[in-house]
């Protein structure tokens, strides 16, 4: 059997990811913030981009007619002109996005403050005003060194003795000097001795001092009859000792630890116009790019002292820069047009609230933008919009809906909502239980099954009927 090799013409089509398509992916899913740090670098590593002066920023119009002007008068010498033709409008003044005219003023950021006092600092200040002894303020600052956020100690006094040269007494004695300090209950070694520390300092309650030292299972599982028997009193009388334990605060220490806000910077602004609502890209912080026009010389044939070296290297870095703002540019005209068809699809919403949010998925605005549903996932991706209901993630706008007995889908959000108000109205002596809130949803024209009330309910982490009853 022979062996031969043969040579054979095939035409096949298939995608071919390219460096430029690749770029314009990964700029997609990215944040403001992000997209931000990441042009900031492409200027350092990318000699020819350079960001707009402010002085120089003039409004669409006018840098339009100003590169008209420049074209007539001269034309560039580098052979590749397609790029010329192709990126016109970036190569002096940069990309700016056409805000409508209407728009006066977008919605405000609110200031905050930058700093403020930690519990350590609060601590250790009231250790220098109650005692001079250097080895009790050695002790002190150790003990407060060792608490958490929450202001509970996370060390033993046996580990605190042998931080230094210090007894197991003397830890003990400057243990009870801070855990007098405010808040009171901090420095407590367990939730019982922090309950112990505030009930002692507000209220001799020894029922409740019980309860704390030997039925702390019970009262957190709420088994109040069985609480009742065991101390041998009605439910009535047991309900006031209880009560005066919810008051107390399990952790004294996180009041002067908050947990530091997140603020979203949302990337676009959803502003009513007249009767219209108009999306607008929030561009602020984001560097407007140009190519530089030095650089821009060196490619310039009649320049006879740069070397081929030099032309090539700079024409290289031209391509990058020029695609690099075309692909910026393309990621906001592709989050304008998400955003755009999210505010026609959530109208109602957009004017009433969130019990007007219908359902949506990414295959609807994918089809009303003529895009593919991967790009809107990555366009809703870490986005947020600004609307006149709040601020929300632009994944929030999508969620699957439920047929009802009228026709209309309604959103899983939308049936959440009135979950929860159907609770809120209830009465607590006798709390609906999920079968019931099924019939209830029945008789508004909504089939759902009592699993997935219970799935919804727990989702928005409201207790059981009996949960709630034994609370009440």
């Amino acid at each position: 059997m022979a062996i031969s090799q043969k040579l054979h013409t095939k035409l096949v089509q298939k995608l071919i990811l390219t460096p430029s398509l690749q770029q314009a992916i990964k700029l997609l899913p990215m944040s403001t913030l992000e997209l931000s740090e990441l042009l900031n670098q492409e200027m350092v590593e990318n000699p020819l981009l350079e960001e707009v002066p402010t002085e120089e920023l003039q409004p669409v119009e006018a840098t339009q007619e100003k590169q008209e002007e420049k074209g007539a008068e001269k034309s560039d010498a580098w052979d590749d002109q397609d790029y010329e033709y192709f990126f016109g409008d970036y190569l002096d003044d940069g990309y700016r996005p056409h805000t409508p005219t209407e728009v006066k003023e977008l919605p405000p950021i609110e200031n905050t403050l930058s700093t403020t006092t930690s519990l350590a600092d609060h601590l250790l200040w009231q250790l220098s005003m109650q005692t001079d002894d250097p080895a009790v303020r050695d002790i002190g600052e150790a003990i407060i060194g060792n608490l958490d956020d929450d202001g509970q100690l996370v060390a033993t006094v046996e580990e605190l003795a042998a931080m230094g040269p210090w007894s197991i007494e003397q830890v003990e004695g400057a243990l009870k000097l801070v855990q007098g300090f405010d808040p009171i209950g901090v420095a407590a070694r367990d939730l019982q001795e922090c309950l112990l520390l505030q009930l002692r300092h507000t209220h001799e309650d020894p029922v409740a001092e019980t309860i704390i030292t030997e039925h702390m299972r019970l009262l957190q599982n709420h088994q109040v009859p069985e609480l009742a028997r065991k101390l041998g009193m009605s439910i009535d009388d047991l309900k006031q000792h209880i009560e005066l334990i919810r008051h107390l605060d399990p952790k004294p220490g996180s009041r002067y630890n908050p947990s530091q806000s997140q603020y979203v910077i949302p990337d676009v602004y959803v502003v009513k116009v007249e009767d219209q609502y108009v999306a607008v890209l929030n561009e602020e912080g984001l560097p407007q790019l140009r190519i530089s026009p030095v650089y821009r010389r060196l490619l310039d044939k009649s320049a006879t002292d740069n070397s081929e070296e030099t032309r090539a290297y700079v024409k290289d870095k031209f391509r990058s820069a020029l695609w690099l703002i075309k692909s910026v540019e393309q990621r906001q005209k592709t989050i304008h047009k998400v955003a755009t068809s999210i505010i026609t699809f959530q109208r109602d919403f957009l004017d009433h609230g969130i019990e007007y949010l219908r359902p949506l998925v990414l295959r609807d605005v994918a089809n009303d933008i003529g895009m593919h549903e991967s790009t809107v996932s990555r366009v809703v991706t870490n986005k947020y919009m600004h609307t006149p209901q709040g601020v929300f993630e632009m994944k929030y706008f999508f969620h699957s809906g439920i047929a009802s007995a009228y026709g209309d889908a309604v959103s899983s959000v939308t049936i959440k909502q009135r979950i929860r108000k159907i609770i809120e109205q209830e009465d607590p002596r006798k709390p609906l239980s999920d079968s019931k809130i099924v019939t209830i949803l029945q008789r508004e024209g909504l089939e759902l099954a009592r699993r997935t009330i219970a799935k919804y309910r727990e989702e928005l982490k409201i207790p059981t009927s009996n949960q709630r009853k034994v609370l009440y």
